[in-house]
């Protein structure tokens, strides 16, 4: 049986429904899941008028259950929270990031009483999100989908082509992410990049674990957290039978994943794993007039629901324009079916 996937919309003032709707028009998606939205449908009928030459047709169920199997048709779970008068793309709205976190708590039920297989959400504005009453507990996805399925030790991952990145820390300050790079918590993330890899069908995954300050700090002479914390939690992690390698220079680390020698790197803090990923997997130059194709997947592990995403933000810019791209959302289909059979696979 195809796995049944809830794909969220994300902020109404961005481009979710864009890319959603381009997916569904260029790819055959309903060939490998049962694919479900989980918006507001005045969202994507409003942007199947925009663009040109899709005869999509957009059905509203109440419940998986209800899915209608054709490839012509876009099941909506539709939580009628926005209306067309509330729709203005590239705009900061209350309304629109209230709906993006309603969005994102219905999937997470749906989840969790396992009605669905797996979650793939499109971006949310951070301001947006705050506004609408969501911001002042949670800075974002990760840290939602975390309390609302109880889950205390969990990691982002991001994957573009061959490189796999998981995060120590990620959206707090820099100053912050320091005082939280305890070893703890750094052997925590090496478990969980390990199982990662194994739901991802690596078996027994090579990990790098990269430094934070200059040269690994030289011995201690450009700053002690590889000697405090980033060491003893590798030996540890080794003494478990863990095959990791570490602290590694963090601006030579990332071209040796690139290159195979590591399947997966643990970065320290938010833009450590961020840059390196999606400078492989963002394109910009003058022939596209700025961005053009994006690649690359945001996956939540250490839940007990299959979560990944897009890797990019909401796009305020191309907004209700026709000009998204929709391939990182399409690459995030394919991961969290990847997932979600090798955990049926695994737990026979």
């Amino acid at each position: 049986m195809k796995p049944l996937i809830g794909i969220t919309l994300g902020d109404p003032a961005g481009i979710g429904s864009e890319i959603t709707i381009k997916m569904y028009a260029n790819e055959d998606i309903t060939s490998i899941c049962r694919p479900i939205v989980i918006g507001s449908k005045v969202c994507l009928e409003d942007i199947k008028a925009r663009l040109e030459n899709t005869t999509l047709q957009i059905k509203s169920i109440t419940n998986p259950e209800q899915y209608i199997e054709d490839s012509n048709i876009i099941n909506i779970i539709d939580l009628n929270n926005m209306t067309n008068e509330d729709l203005e793309y590239g705009k900061v709205s209350r309304k629109s990031g209230r709906a993006s976190g309603e969005y994102i708590e219905k999937a997470i039920n749906l989840a969790m009483d396992k009605k669905i297989d797996a979650i793939i959400t499109n971006p949310i504005h951070k301001e947006s999100f705050k506004s609408g009453g969501y911001g002042e507990k949670y800075a974002g996805h990760t840290e939602m989908l975390a309390d609302l399925t109880g889950t205390k030790d969990y990691t982002m991952m991001l994957v573009a082509e061959n490189l796999r990145i998981v995060h120590v820390t990620t959206h707090v300050s820099l100053r912050h992410a320091l005082d939280m790079m305890k070893k703890k918590r750094i052997l925590s993330v090496i478990k969980i990049a390990n199982e990662a890899c194994q739901e991802l069908g690596i078996k027994l995954p090579h990990i790098g674990v990269a430094g934070i300050n200059p040269h690994c700090g030289d011995g201690g002479m450009f700053g002690t957290e590889e000697i405090e914390e980033i060491i003893p939690a590798v030996e540890e992690a080794k003494a478990l039978g863990f095959n990791v390698t570490g602290p590694v220079p963090a601006d030579t680390v990332f071209a040796m994943a690139k290159g195979g020698g590591f399947d997966v790197v643990v970065a320290m803090y938010h833009d450590q794993g961020h840059i390196p990923c999606k400078t492989i997997g963002f394109q910009w130059g003058p022939e596209n007039k700025g961005w053009g194709a994006m690649r690359g997947v945001n996956i939540t592990f250490g839940l007990p629901i299959i979560r990944t995403s897009v890797d990019h933000g909401t796009a305020f810019g191309k907004a209700g324009k026709g000009k998204a791209d929709y391939h990182s959302l399409w690459d995030a289909v394919h991961y969290a079916i990847r997932i979600a059979a090798n955990r049926a696979k695994n737990s026979h």
